[in-house]
């Protein structure tokens, strides 16, 4: 196996993802993706006929975000049509299982040069033809009795309650979000990468990020009412179940208490994100160079009901795989879907605290699914540099229980 290196990433602002609220959601997806990939392309003068393929992250595959977005945007950016395109979805983690897999047929020497990232326009969400994702299908019953899946929020609620996780802890997760996010943006943390988005007339849409809130208070936090209550004990056909019976389905004996909110949640988002990924022949040859190479890949599924657990074992996983230990990482990103996904991996792994999720979160930044992977490489990348420091590793849980993980190098 040869290497692959990181030459470059770059990502759009993250738009509120609510349609006619946000900035970019009145884009069309493919045209979000066409940004990025315009963007990495002039960026690095890049002969778009030398990219041997672009891998994307897309979550949420119907309506509008249906088809191979990956090679629609590519055709919509004035790519070369020699380039190829091909689209995946692992719920939250898309965008760093499209980075995995750009890495591995690099290293494996299938190919040179490949882009690697991910679009989600949450803002289409709703709209017809975006029906319910599979694992809260109704109509999907002998899955539900084997494997019972409830609504995101709801588990991150019954993971705060099992593992005794308040509100406070996690309020005061939400609240360093937007202080660090705030904190990244007023020093300019996100320039390197963050790109303009231009309508078809050419004005700016949008080149900032929409969603922190740097002046939110704890008391402010305080002030917001649980957001998943009621949704639990919704029902969900003609049977009566609720998500609430679903989680009693393996947790028979388990009171939720509802402890999630809009302020310690995830954002709703509109966004996308690109990297490119070269072998070092490739790199040498035509004077590109690296600012990172690729040191392990993993990943990891865990129970289906809690979903969102997957992340410190995939940790553990791509140790190994690296070789390294919690101690040689110097930075981590974990994708704050949730306040508590947070709060248990810091808590799990006994993790520095100033070593996570420095420049804030999805919490302060806001999460569009298949992009988020994408869009936190970059991120770290350039905090490693801007640090000068070495290794960095990126995980995120995904819907149905997993979670992928990468740790890279700055070259």
């Amino acid at each position: 196996m040869s290497e692959a290196w990181i030459i470059d990433a770059c990502r759009t602002p993250r738009g509120v993802g609510k349609a006619g609220k946000g900035a970019l959601s009145a884009f069309h997806p493919q045209h979000l993706g066409a940004a990025v990939l315009k963007a990495i392309a002039a960026r690095n003068q890049l002969d778009t006929a030398l990219v041997d393929d672009i891998i994307w992250g897309t979550s949420a595959q119907r309506g509008q975000q249906s088809g191979d977005l990956a090679r629609m945007a590519a055709l919509d950016a004035g790519f070369d049509i020699r380039a190829s395109g091909m689209t995946l979805d692992r719920y939250c983690g898309s965008g760093i299982t499209a980075v995995n897999l750009a890495a591995a047929v690099v290293g494996s020497g299938s190919e040179d040069l490949v882009i690697a990232g991910g679009t989600e326009m949450m803002s289409t969400y709703g709209n017809p033809g975006m029906r319910n994702s599979p694992f809260m299908d109704n109509d999907n019953l002998r899955l539900r009795e084997v494997h019972p899946q409830p609504h995101q929020g709801i588990c991150a609620d019954a993971i705060a309650t099992l593992e005794g996780i308040s509100r406070q802890a996690l309020d005061e997760v939400g609240l360093v979000s937007q202080q660090r996010a705030g904190r990244a943006i007023a020093e300019g943390r996100f320039s390197k990468s963050l790109i303009p988005v231009y309508r078809d007339d050419g004005t700016l849409a949008l080149d900032r990020d929409e969603l922190p809130r740097p002046s939110t208070t704890l008391a402010d936090l305080a002030g917001l009412k649980p957001a998943f209550h009621a949704m639990a004990d919704h029902p969900l056909d003609e049977s009566g179940m609720t998500y609430r019976e679903l989680v009693r389905m393996q947790y028979p004996d388990l009171n939720i208490q509802h402890v999630h909110h809009a302020g310690n949640s995830s954002g709703v988002a509109d966004g996308a994100a690109a990297l490119l990924l070269a072998s070092p022949s490739f790199a040498q040859a035509h004077g590109m160079k690296p600012r990172a190479r690729v040191v392990a890949m993993a990943n990891m599924g865990d129970s289906p009901t809690l979903m969102l657990n997957a992340p410190v074992p995939a940790t553990l996983k791509v140790l190994r795989k690296a070789g390294l230990s919690l101690q040689d990482i110097d930075l981590f990103e974990i994708n704050e879907a949730f306040a508590v996904v947070a709060e248990k991996y810091q808590r799990d792994l006994k993790l520095d605290r100033d070593k996570v999720n420095v420049n804030g979160g999805a919490i302060a930044l806001g999460h569009p699914i298949g992009a988020t992977g994408a869009m936190l490489i970059g991120t770290l990348l350039d905090e490693l540099e801007r640090q000068d420091k070495q290794f960095g590793l990126v995980t995120m849980c995904a819907a149905g229980g997993m979670a992928p993980a990468i740790i890279i190098e700055r070259l």
